[in-house]
Formats: structure tokens, C-alpha cells, sequence
């Protein structure tokens, strides 16, 4: 298989038009996976650095080729969608970004570049307001008549996450406000100090819970708590530090405004200043850079504003931040080691991923002993080898990185060795690890056997779209694989015969019981015959979701007829994979990754004890004749006579496509009782839309 071509080399006036447009998509995913990693997940996998790398690239290359700019661009977006879980929150005046500067030099031409916007004489001093940076969630606190009302996260930057419960617990949240704006909305920094932190991750520990990585991600989690009540137990802690929407402005300048917080019982930063010039703001950089691991908080730079209000509103807007404010980052603190080895680890998505073993050493305040390297292609890039000295890096509290090789200290044996190869079959179950074309990732092919997968992947062959084996959650498929009780998706149904053989049986353990062992047994035995869309669902092969399953299914109307032709296919030149590659909607790369999982041969094992186990039913045709066919439809609100799951599969076999959101392409929508935003999309688009009884009637009951 091919491997993809890496343009991250190539300088972004060496590309060619083609290699652009390939680049900019690359780097729109991947800075939008960066951007939900830290703003949703809170669990950065890169430092600050390397990301604004990755946007100055992407800047770069949309400045030489500006009509290749996409849609999506990075240059266009702030943080990252708000995520589930909490109701969502319109920030009238947008929580932006800012641009980022990691030398003195970036700073001073940010001071030029203002002089030349403002049309200000050259050298003109420029009063500034200079904070620390706190590595925390920003968070917005709306107040009417002087009480809180409502707070919010940033989100991206437009849409933020309602946490107004949460943000209640603080006690560095006033409630009341005397003689404020009749709106005010301040702005600031939820963080966790340095004490609070190993106190939490003491806890998490007592609790057999797993540690948070840094005090950002500390703070993030516990802010985000659905119970506040968990929330308040965290001693989080708010430094404001900015104004949204006012209903009046009773100050004139950046510093006004951070005067008047501290007069309305807001926490500032006791370190923030007013300076004269810009030169003299970068003084508190310098100090700060050595005064940073004594505070008993996390800042990773120093944000310099213009104080005049009036120059702020000329200079605007550009892209994604101000024009008026700078983040100047603190460099990265790096140090030598050697690695000791390189190891590779299976994710629980079949994913490979390559890690240096070092060579203990401190680095930002913590011993680092592992490195990830991530992917192959980083491997490759960077030519690390086992018994190499290397540089790494820490910054932002992030992952440690491993910046370069010192090539003048590379050993003779480890020169002669050679590069280091990554792994083509699986170091946990010895399957096939395939690295699919345009893919950075190798993955394994074993997902029904591999140990560091196989929960995720019983989970999901027990799932409602799959086998359907009520009352078999991710938590029940964890305990019977620690039990010893299942190890492959065959047990599940032998599982019943063998429960009095376990010691204990499962009905006299902790949380089972008689009633919930019976109720479990019998949804297995409920299971044991299966459709074959389902079936193919149910393997998890990759990139076979439920519609490929049943473009599958559909094509070849049996298992053992697919079987047969998934064993011929293995000759990518025969007639079978020619006959696979050319179905309608299938294309390379889905047919490369069946014709894989049917090639390894710890998958067919599994295949071989299913099939004795379980009845699959060949595919059924829907009807032509049917009114739905060929019809896209969607369900929305409370189904009451039949479930969400069987107005599926009706409509699925009378030839409907079922979509999970409403469009112009919709032919017809089935509202039930509090069918909401879909329904009334449906009206504003003028869709056919029908109640469940007309439904029902359309489908013949």
C-alpha cells in the first residue's frame, strides 16, 4: 500500500497548487481535531507552540494561494463547537481568540504594526495593560440589575456551554453587584491552584479513578460538571479580567475597566500593570518567565492590550482576534535525554501509536520518562532511533514533546542500525496492521481479539444497531472480560451454559444478581438470530457503519455468499475484488478495509465460532413498490406505538433512506409529540410531514 505523501516539509512557496489544496484540507483537520481536544475534551495533545505552527502555516499558505481558501478555514474560527451535554449560550458580543507571539521582536512589530493602523508617528509610545496569562477556561458571568443571571464557556468563540450552576459554586463570583450597569457581562479565567490540584488527584487516586493531567484540564473538568454540587467541592477560583456587553461604559481605558472589577468585588490578578510603553510591558514578561514555577497558579504567557478604549475600537477586528491585543507566550523549556527505547501501543480504536522510552529527566516542572511520537510518518520525519540523544520539550502543561535528534551524538551501532520501522502486524494480538492510503495511522485488523479494543468492540456488537442485547452496557462488557467471563463475541452466547461454571456465577456477584442474570439471559437468547446488515455492523469493521453494512448486505443477499466472495477478494487482481470494488458506492478504500478483516486470520476464527452460535439471516429485498422507497425520511419528537429503533427498521426495509437531521432533501418527516426544532424546520423548508398514526397507515400498520 502506497504511502501518503508528506507535505508538511515542504515550504508553503514550494508547493504547487494541488499540493496547497491537499495541505490546507489536512491542516483544517487536523487543527479542528487540536481545537475539540482542548476546548471540548480538555486534553491537549500538543504545546501552544506547535499549534500556532500549525495555524501560521495554514495563514501562510492561504496568503499565496487565496483562492484556495476553504469554507472551513482555520483563519475563520475561534476555539471549537460548544459541547454536548449543556444547553448552549449566544455571546452577544463574540469571546475572541488572540494572536500569539513567542519572541520580543513579534512584540515590538505588533506595536509597529498598530502605529501604522492608527496612522501614529514611528516609536510613539503606547500605554499598555500587561496580565498574566492563566492557563485556565475562560468563562463569561452575565449580570442584569446587579445579579448573576447566567455564565457561560467561550465555546467557539460565538456559541458557549450554559454552566451558570456551576459557576454559582465560585466564591470568586459575586452574586449581587452594588451600583453596576444595568447589563454587564465580565469576562475571566476559571483556574485551579497548585494545592487544590494534588489534593484532587489525591482523591482521584483513594478513588481508583484516574489523575487529571494538569491543572487546566483539572479546572475544565470539574467546571463542566453536570452536578454542581461536585463542582464546589473543587476550589476553583475566577480572575476577571475583561468586559462583553455593557449597557454603559463608566471608564475610558483597558485599565478603567480592570480598576472599577476590583471595585465591584471581582478577583484581578495582583500581578497586572499599566505601563507607559510597550517596551516597558515586556519587563513583566521577563519577570514573570522567572518568577512562574513559584505561583501558586498556571500561566503560560503574558497578554499585553492597548489601554485606550478609543484606539481598541479603531483598530477592530481581523480574522479570529483583536487587533489591539497580543498573547506573548512563554518559550518552551527543553532538555536533553536519551531514549531508551521505542515502544508501540494499541489504542482502544485499533490505532498504533509509537512512544519513546527516555531517560527520566525534569522538564517544566515534571519528570518525563515517555515521549509520543504519535505516528509513523513523525517517526520518519524526525529519524529518531532507539539509543539517540534527543530534545524535549514541555510547554503549557501539555504532553511532553519530543523536539529533535542530536544527530553529532548518534551512536555508530545506532547510525548502522538503520531507521526505525514500525510494526505491520499488531504487538497485542499479532493481527494484520494495515495503514490505509491518505490514512497517518496504522491500525490493527483485530479489533474482535485485541485485548486494549475488545471491550469497546463487545460494546458495540452488543449495541442497538447491532445485535440489540438489551442490558449488556459498556460497564456489564468491562466486569465478565475482567472476569475472565467473555473473552470474544461468541462467549456472549455461550455464556448462559457456562455461568454456573463460574466461580462465583454471575447471579452471586456484586450488582447482578437472580432477576438481572435472568433478564440478560434471555435478551441473549432474543439475539442469537440476526439480519446480515446487522451482522456486518455488529464486527465493526472499519468504515463499515450501518449504511455500508447494508450496501453489503444488499449485494451479495447471504453471509456465506459474502464469505466466499471476501475469500476470493484476496487476490486483488482476481475477479472477486473486482466484482467488490465496482458495487455502487463501495470504492478503495471501504473495499480494502473488508477484504482485510476477512483476510486475518484471528477474524475468521472469530467468524467460525459465531457462525455456530448464531443464525444470520440473509437480506431481504424491500419492497419497489413501496411508497417509501428511494425516500429520505426523518423521525423526530416521542414515537408512542412503535420504538425510534422499529419505525427504523420498517421504514429501512420498504427502501427509505432514514437521515438523522432534516434538509431540503428530506421527502417526508414523522413528527411525534414535542418534536421541536426538526419540526419546526420542516415547516420553515415546506416538507411533507405526517403523525406516527399516518405513518403507521402510509407503511400498512
Amino acid at each position: 500500500m502506497s504511502k501518503a505523501v508528506d507535505l508538511r516539509g515542504i515550504a508553503p512557496a514550494d508547493l504547487t497548487p494541488e499540493q496547497a489544496k491537499a495541505e490546507l484540507a489536512a491542516l483544517a483537520r487536523e487543527i479542528a481535531e487540536h481545537d475539540k481536544r482542548y476546548y471540548q475534551d480538555d486534553a491537549p495533545l500538543i504545546s501552544d507552540e506547535e499549534y500556532d505552527q500549525l495555524r501560521r502555516r495554514n495563514g501562510d499558505i492561504e496568503q499565496l494561494f487565496p483562492e484556495l481558501r476553504r469554507s472551513d478555514s482555520p483563519s475563520a474560527r475561534v476555539g471549537a463547537p460548544a459541547a454536548g451535554g449543556f444547553a448552549k449560550v449566544v455571546h452577544r458580543v463574540p469571546m475572541l481568540s488572540l494572536e500569539n507571539a513567542f519572541s520580543e521582536d513579534e512584540v515590538l512589530e505588533f506595536g509597529n504594526r498598530v502605529r501604522r493602523f492608527l496612522k501614529r508617528p514611528d516609536g510613539e509610545p503606547l500605554a499598555m495593560v500587561a496580565e498574566p496569562k492563566i492557563d485556565g477556561l475562560s468563562a463569561s458571568l452575565r449580570y442584569e440589575a446587579g445579579k448573576f443571571v447566567s455564565g457561560a464557556t467561550r465555546g467557539d468563540g460565538v456559541t458557549g456551554e450554559d454552566i451558570t450552576a456551576n459557576l454559582a459554586t465560585l466564591t470568586d463570583v459575586p452574586k449581587r453587584i452594588a451600583k453596576a450597569p444595568a447589563v454587564l457581562e465580565v469576562r475571566g479565567e476559571v483556574y485551579m491552584t497548585r494545592t487544590d490540584f494534588e489534593a484532587l488527584n489525591a482523591t482521584q487516586a483513594a478513588a481508583d479513578k484516574p489523575p487529571y493531567a494538569n491543572r487546566r484540564n483539572a479546572a475544565a473538568g470539574s467546571l463542566r460538571q453536570i452536578d454542581p454540587s461536585v463542582t464546589a467541592g473543587r476550589g476553583l477560583h475566577f480572575f476577571a479580567y475583561a468586559v462583553g456587553e455593557v449597557s454603559e461604559e463608566p471608564w475610558d481605558s483597558q485599565w478603567g475597566i480592570v480598576e472599577r472589577l476590583k471595585v465591584w468585588g471581582f478577583q484581578t490578578n495582583p500581578l497586572s500593570r499599566r505601563y507607559a510603553t510597550l517596551e516597558d510591558a515586556i519587563g513583566l514578561h521577563r519577570t514573570l518567565q522567572e518568577q512562574r514555577p513559584a505561583l501558586p497558579y498556571d500561566i503560560d504567557g503574558v497578554v499585553y492590550k492597548i489601554d485606550r478604549l478609543d484606539w481598541q475600537r479603531r483598530l477592530g477586528m481581523v480574522s479570529r482576534a483583536p487587533r489591539w491585543a497580543l498573547a506573548h507566550k512563554f518559550a518552551a523549556e527543553q532538555v536533553e535525554t536519551t531514549v531508551r527505547e521505542i515502544a508501540v501501543y494499541v489504542g482502544r480504536t485499533g490505532k498504533l501509536t509509537p512512544v519513546a522510552h527516555v531517560g527520566p529527566v525534569g522538564v517544566g516542572g515534571v519528570v518525563v520518562s515517555n515521549v509520543t511520537l504519535h505516528n509513523e510518518d513523525e517517526v520518519a520525519r524526525k529519524d529518531v532511533r532507539p539509543g539517540d540523544t534527543v530534545v524535549i520539550q514541555r510547554a503549557g502543561d501539555v504532553i511532553p514533546q519530543l523536539v529533535r535528534v542530536v544527530e553529532d551524538k548518534r551512536p555508530a551501532k545506532v547510525a548502522k542500525a538503520g531507521p526505525f520501522q514500525m510494526p505491520d502486524h499488531c504487538p497485542e494480538c499479532g493481527s494484520l496492521a494495515v495503514r490505509e492510503e491518505g490514512e497517518v495511522d496504522r491500525r490493527c485488523t483485530g479489533g474482535l481479539i485485541c485485548a486494549p479494543q475488545i471491550v469497546q468492540r463487545l460494546h458495540h456488537f452488543a449495541s442497538r444497531d447491532a445485535f440489540d442485547i438489551r442490558g449488556l452496557g459498556e460497564i456489564q462488557i468491562q466486569q465478565l472480560w475482567e472476569w475472565g467471563a467473555i473473552k470474544e463475541p461468541a462467549d456472549l452466547f455461550t455464556l448462559p451454559a457456562r455461568n454456573a461454571a463460574l466461580t462465583p456465577p454471575l447471579q452471586e456477584r456484586m450488582g447482578w444478581g437472580e432477576t438481572k442474570v435472568a433478564n440478560l439471559f434471555r435478551a441473549i437468547e432474543s439475539a442469537r438470530t440476526v439480519d446480515l446488515d446487522r451482522f456486518l455492523y455488529a464486527l465493526g469493521i472499519r468504515h463499515v457503519g450501518q449504511t455500508n453494512a447494508r450496501l453489503l448486505a444488499k449485494s451479495y443477499g447471504s453471509y456465506q455468499g459474502l464469505h466466499t466472495a471476501m475469500q476470493d477478494a484476496w487476490d486483488r487482481d482476481g475477479e472477486a475484488y473486482a466484482s467488490l470494488d465496482a458495487i455502487e458506492g463501495m470504492g478503495p478504500v471501504l473495499a480494502e478495509a473488508v477484504v482485510d478483516f476477512f483476510k486475518e486470520p484471528h477474524n475468521r476464527a472469530v467468524l467460525d465460532d459465531l457462525e455456530r452460535v448464531v443464525t444470520i439471516r440473509d437480506f431481504i429485498p424491500p419492497a419497489s413498490d413501496s411508497p417509501l422507497a428511494g425516500k429520505t425520511i426523518v423521525f423526530t419528537g416521542t414515537l408512542e406505538t412503535l420504538t425510534r429503533d422499529e419505525a427504523k427498521a420498517r421504514a429501512l426495509a420498504l427502501g427509505a433512506k432514514v437521515a438523522g437531521s432534516v434538509s431540503p432533501k428530506t421527502d417526508l418527516v414523522v413528527l411525534g409529540p414535542g418534536a421541536g426544532s426538526k419540526g419546526k424546520k420542516a415547516a420553515e423548508l415546506g416538507l411533507a410531514t405526517v403523525d406516527e398514526a399516518a405513518f403507521l397507515k402510509l407503511i400498512g400498520g
